[in-house]
């Protein structure tokens, strides 16, 4: 058995600490033991402590536990990431339940069960455990928002599409991101973050297509110890890891139908219940969600629950693909190119005029994504002061295919319409079925009936 974590036990009984000692140092990698709480600042500052455990009466014949509610709240003023477990004899259960109420994890009543005792001082070390890797998390998160500032460009589309941002980032509104891949849609919740209230807090950010359904709940609103078979320690879902910032579920269009009615049920309650426990959770996140499937239309074939959708998309924003704006195109390329001859430590300057125009008349189907991939490899491959046509590696535009002038029936036009898509798309079907409007099994389906 690992042991992990320090624990600072506080008794005047020096009988009971010499017991714990033995006991706790079996479980925990370090355990202190001070018998007057007038040591417990200097136990602080001297040592790394996770746990206290910490007694709640220490004047002789007085138990009242001032003294000791006086303490845990000093503890807590210094560092409230401490986790603080009080003791407390049997008759005193009140006393324990203010305990709680002034910021104690949990209590233990005396006369103490060995088992019942490492128990809640484990569950306490893990939850000041998952608080750690949280803080962590922040300031890694807050790296990356001040490296990653949207690039908004100058097009009227992403003028307009900024002005509409400051506006509802400093709100709390669910808002909902629709485009294309690659258009940037977790950027965007980045920004949206960054220009809220929040922007001190966590960003959690959430792929519900790569959530397996078995775990959707423990990996959204957590679990406790022992709740299923590899439930070893509790664990903090993304909802409680996220508070007082902000939670991105991408790909919400994934989620499986009778998923999202646990989603719902969260969202309507603002609470959430971790598995293996009946304790709800309040939360306080700001929510933004992005798909690139149109929810509306799985409203209608009955894949995606309509009350969710009204739920969700307080405000609704749709990210333009690069082709829409390619007033954009060239201030993103030398965004990407100085970025990247930076990583590479190379010396290119621009852009021959050749190039610029191919990246100006290219569809970019994988929007700014593609754009940024196609950049990093013409770092890696240019040998020149200026990027060429050739180290971009892009094929140059082709006409659509045509519909046949011999068409003369319905389905001979439908055909040629879902081999021209097919084309277009370089056969992505999932960018096909989104072009023609139809479903995914829809399109497979007449796929099958032309033979295509």
């Amino acid at each position: 058995m690992t042991k992990e974590g320090s624990l600072l036990v506080v008794d005047d009984n020096k009988a009971i600490l010499s017991t714990l000692s033995i006991l706790l140092s079996r479980y925990f990698k370090k355990v202190i033991t001070i018998s007057s709480p007038n040591l417990i600042d200097s136990s602080l500052s001297d040592n790394h402590i996770d746990v206290v455990l910490l007694d709640m009466n220490f004047i002789s014949k007085i138990n009242s536990g001032n003294e000791g509610l006086f303490w845990l709240e000093h503890i807590k003023k210094r560092n409230k990431e401490i986790q603080v477990v009080v003791f407390t004899a049997y008759a005193d259960i009140d006393l324990a339940v203010e305990a709680i109420k002034r910021g104690a994890t949990d209590f233990v009543v005396k006369p103490w069960d060995n088992d019942k005792l490492v128990t809640v001082l484990k569950s306490a070390y893990n939850i000041r455990k998952s608080t750690k890797e949280v803080k962590h998390l922040k300031e890694i998160k807050q790296e990356l928002l001040a490296e990653s500032q949207m690039h908004w460009g100058t097009s009227k589309i992403m003028n307009s599409l900024l002005k509409m941002i400051q506006k509802v980032a400093k709100t709390d509104a669910n808002i909902l991101i629709t485009g294309e891949n690659g258009t940037g849609k977790e950027m965007l919740a980045l920004e949206i973050h960054r220009l809220s209230s929040r922007k001190t807090e966590l960003l959690v950010s959430v792929d519900m297509g790569a959530i397996t359904e078995s775990l959707f709940e423990s990996e959204l609103f957590g679990h406790v110890k022992g709740a299923f078979t590899d439930a070893i320690n509790d664990r903090v879902g993304k909802f409680e890891a996220a508070q007082g910032g902000t939670l991105f579920l991408d790909e919400i269009g994934n989620l499986p139908h009778h998923l999202q009615a646990k989603l719902l049920t969260a969202l309507q309650s603002n609470r959430v219940v971790k598995v293996g426990s009946n304790t709800p959770v309040d939360i306080d996140t700001r929510l933004i969600f992005a798909t690139n499937r149109h929810l509306d239309q799985m409203v209608k074939d009955g894949t995606f629950r309509e009350d969710l959708l009204y739920r969700i998309n307080t405000i609704h924003i749709e990210l333009p693909p690069l082709r829409q704006r390619k007033e954009d195109i060239m201030p993103l390329a030398n965004l990407f190119l100085d970025k990247y001859t930076r990583k590479y430590n190379k010396e290119i300057s621009g852009f021959e005029e050749s190039a610029q125009k191919a990246m100006l008349d290219y569809l970019w189907k994988g929007n700014i994504r593609e754009l940024q991939h196609t950049i990093e490899k013409a770092v890696i491959m240019c040998d020149s002061k200026l990027i060429d046509i050739e180290s971009l590696h892009i094929k140059t535009p082709t006409a659509q295919t045509p519909i046949p002038n011999t068409v003369t029936t319905l389905e001979e036009i439908e055909q040629a319409t879902i081999m021209s898509a097919i084309d277009r798309h370089s056969g992505n079907m999932s960018a096909v079925a989104l072009e023609l409007g139809v479903t995914r099994q829809t399109l497979y389906n007449k796929i099958k009936k032309y033979r295509l």
